[in-house]
C-alpha cells in the first residue's frame, strides 16, 4: 500500500493530426452522389421507361470501355514511339500531356452506371477540357512541391526529382575505396563480384 499522493500520468502517444477537409467531406460527397443518380435514374425511368433507362446504361458502359480501349491503345503507342526514340538516340517526338489519363478517366465514369458520371465522362472526352484540367493539375503539383516541407513525401520527390534538360545527370555520392593516409587507392587484383 503506498501513502504518497499519486501524480496522474499523461498519456505518451503523439497528438494526431487534425483530420483533413477532404477526408472530412468525401464520404458525404459520394453519399449525396449516389443518392443523386439513383433519384435521377428513376426519375428517367418514370418518364421514359425502366427499358430505355437499361439500355441507355449498357450503351455508356459499351461506350466507355471503347474509350478507355482507344486511350490504353494511344498510351502504349505513345510509349513504345518514346522508348524507339530512346534507344535510337534522337529525342522523343511526343508531346507532353496528350491527355490519355483524361480520357481513361471519361471512360470510366461512361462506364459506371449513372447519368450524371455520364455527363462528367462526355465531358473529359473533350481536347479543350482535357488541355485546361492537365495546366491545372500540373500548376497545382508543381506548387505542392515547392511548399513541400522537409521530411514529407513531397519533400522526398523533390529532391529525387532531376531538373537538368538532357537528364543524363545522375546525382549520387561518390565512395572511394582507398586507405587512410595514402592518399592513393590500393593497386592490385580486385576480388571476384561472385562470390
Amino acid at each position: 500500500m503506498t501513502t504518497g499522493a499519486s501524480t496522474p500520468t499523461t498519456p505518451t502517444y503523439p497528438a494526431r493530426p487534425p483530420r483533413s477537409r477532404l477526408r472530412t467531406f468525401l464520404p458525404l460527397g459520394v453519399a449525396a452522389w449516389l443518392v443523386l443518380e439513383i433519384w435521377l435514374l428513376t426519375v428517367v425511368a418514370g418518364a421514359a421507361g425502366g427499358f430505355a433507362v437499361f439500355l441507355l446504361l449498357v450503351a455508356g458502359f459499351v461506350a466507355g470501355s471503347a474509350v478507355v480501349k482507344r486511350a490504353g491503345r494511344r498510351a502504349f503507342r505513345n510509349l513504345s514511339e518514346t522508348l524507339q526514340a530512346q534507344q535510337s538516340g534522337t529525342a522523343p517526338t511526343t508531346g507532353r500531356g496528350n491527355g490519355n489519363g483524361w480520357m481513361m478517366l471519361g471512360g470510366l465514369l461512361l462506364m459506371l452506371p449513372g447519368l450524371i458520371s455520364d455527363a462528367l465522362g462526355l465531358l473529359l472526352l473533350l481536347p479543350p477540357l482535357q488541355k485546361a484540367l492537365s495546366a491545372y493539375a500540373e500548376r497545382t503539383i508543381e506548387r505542392k512541391l515547392r511548399e513541400a516541407t522537409p521530411g514529407t513525401l513531397g519533400d522526398a520527390f523533390q529532391q529525387a526529382r532531376m531538373h537538368q534538360p538532357d537528364g543524363k545527370v545522375v546525382q549520387g555520392e561518390v565512395i572511394r575505396d582507398e586507405t587512410p593516409g595514402s592518399g592513393e587507392a590500393p593497386r592490385g587484383p580486385r576480388p571476384s563480384l561472385d562470390s
